[in-house]
């Protein structure tokens, strides 16, 4: 018999438990039993039934699933120094159809690293974002101006209303003005054509993504399927909108006005570090990305504060403090508000924004005691992880103190991936992202009371990101 403490034999990937044996089969089940709107409750309990690690293939999908955070540790710690995510091949087919270039989302190796070094100057560092929160916080006081119209014009002086497409007008008309610097009228009572359907575009490009993540899409585009068309066409759209706006800079640029801080697109086409259609492709990528990845969790985020009067209350009281302490600059004002980035970081625990986040690990690593190959793609299942008991107390209650206390949170939030050596890969819209819900959360409290007509959870479903199936109500009242 072996000694007492003697660690058990590492056992081979094969051993790992596999769901079903067939790729086709098990993505023809995937789709007649309509799962790609059910993907992150499928991963949920293929955890339950498997354990905290579980193999599968679908279609042309195969990949490594784990659920617990050291896990999630090892994987990052084994990304090497040019990390991989999971690609998007209808996105680069896409771009080769169009002889687009690749943004950072689709990038890896060198070609990477070169784009995300002068990016980060802009989008992510402290001093890229003490330059674009003003332009940010502009339109988050001009939407809580839009509610207090609405509101007024009630006759009960409380609105009562689906949020859900004008956070998407928001999030859109934010991110538009601290890329590009101009404002699209989204927050006008009736929004122009194109606007609407720019949003349409975004939309149905990561509707669409989804199911083409598991699909051939060499055999889709020879048969011109209708999945196909539209996703192109969706991106069609959102491309020549970054023409447009890649005009209006350049004629400003040519009538020689004086030079003010007019967005993140401008100052990288006057450092010039970039070439063009490398800085239009990670800005379009960064549009398309930036929409629907704040304005979900930004209803979540509302839902659950109606629902949880006493956080809401909480939160009000932080922000009020906060501003009796007199004017101050933006990125001091948050930094002012932990609870109030806490609730963020709650909502994103119960509904991450992506179901997971993959890597492929350039060694072998051992994941629950089981040997996975270097290159194999291993994803964390966040949305299973964020509710599972075995990682954090009380999974299911909305309770955004327990970021506050000085327990263990190492790689137990992963929405944006992980901000911290040696992981290189965390995403660049973090702060950006941060900063637009914070900014928004902070003037909608200040001035509303929010709450619900149903106390119930939101069913939710996948599009490429999670999403309601069917959007709360939610009530607004002055507080003046």
């Amino acid at each position: 018999p072996e000694p007492p403490g003697t660690p058990e034999p590492t056992l081979p990937y094969e051993a790992i438990p596999r769901s079903g044996r067939s790729a086709w089969l098990n993505l023809y089940r995937v789709w007649r039993s309509d799962g790609f709107r059910r993907f992150h409750h499928i991963l949920q309990g293929n955890f339950q039934r498997y354990g905290p690690i579980y193999r599968e293939t679908v279609g042309t999908y195969d990949c490594v699933n784990v659920l617990l955070p050291q896990d999630a540790a090892q994987l990052f710690q084994a990304e090497g120094i040019f990390p991989r995510r999971m690609g998007v091949e209808a996105w680069v087919a896409h771009r080769h159809l169009r002889n687009h270039k690749c943004g950072l989302f689709l990038l890896n190796g060198e070609e990477w690293r070169a784009d995300r070094l002068v990016l980060n100057k802009e989008v992510i560092s402290p001093a890229g974002a003490r330059k674009f929160l003003p332009l940010l916080d502009a339109v988050a006081q001009d939407f809580t101006a839009l509610m207090h119209r609405r509101v007024q014009r009630s006759p009960r002086r409380s609105l009562t209303v689906d949020l859900y497409h004008d956070l998407f007008r928001f999030t859109l008309e934010a991110s538009t003005h601290a890329l590009y610097g101009e404002r699209l009228g989204l927050l006008e009572e009736s929004p122009n054509a194109e606007s609407q359907r720019f949003i349409g575009a975004v939309k149905t490009m990561l509707q669409t993504t989804l199911p083409l993540l598991f699909l051939p899409t060499r055999l889709l585009r020879w048969a011109n399927h209708r999945l196909w068309r539209e996703h192109i066409h969706a991106w069609d759209t959102i491309f020549q909108h970054a023409d447009k706006c890649i005009q209006h800079i350049y004629q400003e640029f040519c009538l020689g006005q004086p030079h003010k801080y007019s967005g993140i697109m401008a100052e990288l086409l006057l450092q010039a570090e970039l070439p063009l259609d490398s800085i239009k492709a990670n800005i379009t990528e960064f549009t398309a990305g930036g929409v629907d990845t704040t304005a979900v969790p930004l209803l979540f985020t509302l839902f659950e504060l109606a629902r949880n009067p006493s956080v809401q209350a909480a939160l009000r009281d932080e922000i009020v403090a906060a501003e009796a302490q007199g004017p101050r600059e933006l990125p001091k004002l948050l930094n002012s508000l932990p609870l109030l980035k806490a609730a963020i970081k709650e909502t994103l625990r119960l509904y991450p924004v992506g179901i997971t986040v993959q890597r492929y690990p350039t060694k072998d690593v051992v994941l629950q005691n089981y040997r996975v190959p270097a290159g194999t793609m291993c994803q964390v299942a966040l949305y299973a992880m964020g509710r599972s008991p075995a990682v954090f107390v009380q999974p299911l209650r909305y309770a955004p103190e327990r970021w506050l206390r000085k327990d263990d949170h190492s790689f137990k939030a992963l929405a944006f991936g992980f901000c911290g050596p040696p992981v290189r890969r965390q995403c660049i819209g973090r702060r950006f992202a941060e900063a637009e819900m914070m900014l928004f959360l902070m003037h909608m409290l200040r001035n509303f009371k929010v709450d619900t007509v149903s106390k119930d959870d939101i069913n939710t479903v996948c599009g490429f990101t999670l999403m309601p199936e069917k959007p709360p109500l939610l009530t607004f009242r002055p507080l003046d």
